[in-house]
């Protein structure tokens, strides 16, 4: 069978789509990495508070680093499955640990402010994550899919 190389207009406007998604996901996580390199301390306060563990510098530091490197695999769309996965999964655990404001979205406190607001955001997120790997196969406008498309070697797809 003949690798199809041509995109129909279609598999362009469904790659572009995933590029958009897959570009603004890894961000976000990249985001947060590069805040765990520049600023641990906090990154270790939020470990102690919401999962009662104490965690050095150094693995909050490893940390980052990992999640760094997954960002720039899933922005070239390289390993897809496992960076896109990796990163949803890892976005799936900050979720869980913060289930219960989801039972309370529209709370606001003394001053006014609503106070879940971001537990909804990282629904969406979660959310996006669970589409991008869904639609792995339409992720054209990567190497991966640039890869299987030209019938390459897909270890790296």
């Amino acid at each position: 069978m003949a690798p199809q190389t041509d995109l129909s207009p279609q598999d362009k406007l469904d790659g572009l789509a995933l590029l958009i998604l897959r570009l603004g996901l890894a961000w976000f996580i990249f985001l947060w990495a590069i805040h765990k390199i520049l600023t641990p301390g906090q990154y270790q306060q939020l470990a102690r508070h919401f999962d009662k563990v104490d965690v050095s510098t150094l693995q909050v530091y490893g940390m980052g680093a990992l999640q760094i490197a997954l960002c720039a695999c899933a922005v070239l769309g390289v390993f897809r499955l496992f960076s896109y996965g990796a990163l949803g999964v890892m976005h799936l655990f900050t979720v869980l640990r913060r289930w219960e404001r989801f039972l309370d979205p529209f709370a606001i406190n003394d001053k006014g402010f609503p106070i879940n607001r971001n537990p909804v955001i990282d629904l969406a997120v979660l959310a996006a994550f669970i589409a991008l790997v869904l639609l792995i196969r339409r992720d054209h406008f990567s190497i991966g899919g640039w890869l299987a498309r030209h019938d390459r070697p897909r270890w790296w797809t």
